[in-house]
């Protein structure tokens, strides 16, 4: 914090009882001094008389202001200064206290001055984070070799002219696959259709998929007056993505295959089939090669559509992508909810590295969001530590705390390696030997700061 006041012997005594208070203090008789030192990322408070030689205080937080709007300013005033301090609260100051003033009153408004930089300087950490990562599109995160090769292919046949099936268990990011290859590919101008075959009744799959021409009667209904458009005819020229295809009957999937087949689209009530251009990208929560076995899913439709098929991985196989997913689900939570970051409790870490995310990236993408809001309740059940325990050997158990408390203490260095090192009384060589015993990526762990 910057105190500033040109009585030598009240500044002299302020600047000790803060000090003993436990303040860091940076002593001025002037403001112009003072403003050498201040910056829009100074994370401190000012506190300045009203009434000094050469700029008084009213000019110092006029030319605060300037630097930064947000730095909180809190005022020193005699009685005959109340109606100037008033004013300048409307202006934005942070605070004023009246002479004579306790140090406890003046070291409750400076750590209440404090919190309200430190949240503020925060959340620009955050937004820069944000803007920094974030480009309005969502985007297949993680650093595992596995996540690696998922975008290699993915660039690889983006651009192809082929259809493609994208298996993975429920939550693993299916649809951000499919719109990424539809980002990255020569449609991405064109339209991107959503179905999700599993949530569509009978009754009205054929109408919504193919849409109906006008008169067309429709089971007990009056003949439509005009014509509507379908999901596959929306798609004209860009994309379709058929969601949970596995959800389709089979008498459905034999009404689709002619749009897979032939690029042909028979609208309802229409006399001839009208051509389609369209690219279909096809996902499944099961392997669709058994239900072909097992007689669910045509053998027709099936090979069609997966001449090439992508295999999203579930989170239990790329744990060391988790620290970066979380962080960034957090931040992403943080903003949008306007709270500010918490801090990740060991209980926490733990809970993140053990947990088998039966739900994949959606299920940790919903636990951020409950930390943001501070209902990150850890139950004990989920986390299997007595099921693991009792099946694992004591050096293993010895390695799992190791690496568990590397990764809280960088979670709480934010990746500060030099940091890290000191709170773990490690030299550097050890550290980084740990850190690839445990394919821990310290680079996961970093907020980025923009200067």
């Amino acid at each position: 914090m910057i105190f500033i006041d040109d009585d030598d012997d009240l500044r002299a005594a302020q600047t000790q009882g803060l000090e003993l208070a436990g303040f860091m203090v940076q002593a001025f008789s002037n403001g112009l001094d003072a403003l050498k030192v201040i910056s829009s990322d100074f994370p401190g408070v000012i506190i300045t008389d009203v009434r000094m030689p050469g700029i008084d205080g009213m000019e110092v937080f006029a030319r605060i202001q300037a630097i930064d709007v947000e730095l909180p300013v809190i005022f020193m005033t005699g009685h005959g200064d109340v109606p100037m301090a008033v004013t300048a609260l409307k202006g934005g100051a942070y605070d004023f206290i009246t002479k004579p003033f306790s140090m406890d009153t003046l070291s409750a408004a400076l750590r209440r001055a404090l919190e309200t930089r430190r949240l503020v300087i925060e959340n620009r950490q955050l937004r820069s984070l944000y803007d920094d990562t974030h480009d309005g599109s969502p985007r297949l995160l993680g650093n595992s070799p596995i996540m690696d090769y998922l975008r290699r292919t993915i660039s690889q046949v983006a651009d192809a002219e082929v259809d493609i099936l994208v298996e993975g268990d429920t939550g693993v990011g299916k649809e951000l696959v499919a719109r990424t290859i539809h980002r990255q590919s020569l449609r991405k101008n064109r339209p991107f259709v959503h179905v999700n075959c599993a949530a569509m009744p009978d009754a009205v799959f054929a109408a919504e998929l193919f849409g109906v021409e006008s008169g067309t009667r429709l089971e007990a209904q009056a003949p439509l007056s005009r014509r509507t458009t379908g999901r596959i005819e929306k798609a004209q020229k860009g994309t379709l993505y058929l969601d949970d295809i596995e959800g389709l009957s089979l008498p459905h999937q034999s009404q689709l295959l002619s749009v897979v087949e032939a690029r042909e689209l028979w609208v309802l009530g229409a006399e001839d089939a009208r051509p389609i251009d369209i690219r279909i990208v096809a996902s499944s929560r099961i392997n669709l090669g058994q239900a072909v076995q097992e007689g669910t899913f045509r053998a027709d439709l099936y090979y069609r559509l997966s001449g090439v098929t992508l295999k999203v991985p579930p989170l239990r196989e790329r744990r060391d992508d988790i620290p970066l997913l979380f962080q960034h689900f957090l931040v992403d939570a943080c903003l949008r909810l306007k709270r500010p970051m918490p801090l990740l409790s060991a209980d926490a870490a733990t809970f993140l590295q053990r947990h088998d995310w039966p739900g994949n990236v959606r299920e940790l993408e919903q636990y951020a969001e409950r930390f943001a809001l501070g209902l990150n309740m850890i139950p004990k059940a989920a986390t299997g530590d007595g099921d693991r325990e009792s099946h694992t050997s004591l050096a293993d158990r010895v390695g799992d705390f190791e690496a568990t408390a590397i990764r809280e203490t960088l979670s709480a260095c934010h990746g500060n390696a030099q940091d890290a090192m000191h709170a773990l009384k490690l030299p550097r060589k050890t550290f980084y030997d740990k850190l690839s015993r445990h394919k821990i990526d310290i680079s996961s762990f970093r907020l980025k700061v923009s200067p």
